[in-house]
C-alpha cells in the first residue's frame, strides 16, 4: 500500500523562511529512516504558495489563480511517498516526522494513494491493464531507485 504524509504549511513556510539546522538534521535523519527500512518512495518540501497557481473551474472553463494564497493552514509544505503493508505503518511512519518547536494544531496528514494495483485484475480490459502497467514501467525506467 501506499501513503502519503503531507505537511501542512505555516505562516513561516509560507514566508520562505527556512529552518533551523537542527530540525534540518532531523529531517534527513528521519528520511535516513525511511530510506533503510526500504519505504521511502519520494519526499519533497515545496516552495511557498507565492511560486504556484491554483487552477478553479467554474462552468467548464479553467481560471489560473496566481500565488500567494491567504489561508496557509490550508497549503501543504511537502511530502513523503511511502510504501508499507498497512494505514497503521503509515501512521507509525508519520508520528516519526521530526515537528518544529511550538506547532500546535494539525501538521501532518495521511492519505492512502490509490494505485492500480488497488483494482482487481478482472475489472480492466486487458489493453487499459496493459496501457497503465507500459505507463509505469516508463516511469519507473526513469527513477534511479527502481
Amino acid at each position: 500500500m501506499k501513503f502519503m504524509i503531507v505537511g501542512k504549511a505555516s505562516a513561516e513556510t509560507e514566508a520562505g523562511a527556512l529552518p533551523s539546522q537542527e530540525l534540518v538534521d532531523n529531517m534527513h535523519a528521519y528520511n535516513e529512516s525511511l530510506t533503510k527500512a526500504g519505504v521511502l518512495l519520494a519526499g519533497e518540501g515545496l516552495y511557498p504558495s507565492s511560486q504556484g497557481a491554483q487552477i478553479a473551474y467554474s462552468g467548464g472553463k479553467a481560471t489560473v489563480l496566481d500565488g500567494p494564497f491567504t489561508e496557509a493552514k490550508e497549503l501543504i509544505a511537502g511530502f513523503w511517498l511511502i510504501q508499507v503493508k498497512s494505514r497503521e505503518e503509515a501512521i507509525e511512519w508519520a508520528l516519526r516526522v521530526p515537528v518544529p518547536p511550538g506547532h500546535d494544531g494539525v501538521g501532518l496528514q495521511v492519505y492512502r494513494v490509490f494505485d492500480a494495483a488497488d483494482v482487481p485484475d478482472d475489472s480492466l480490459p486487458p489493453e487499459e491493464r496493459a496501457r497503465e502497467e507500459a505507463l509505469r514501467q516508463r516511469l519507473g525506467a526513469d527513477d534511479p531507485t527502481t
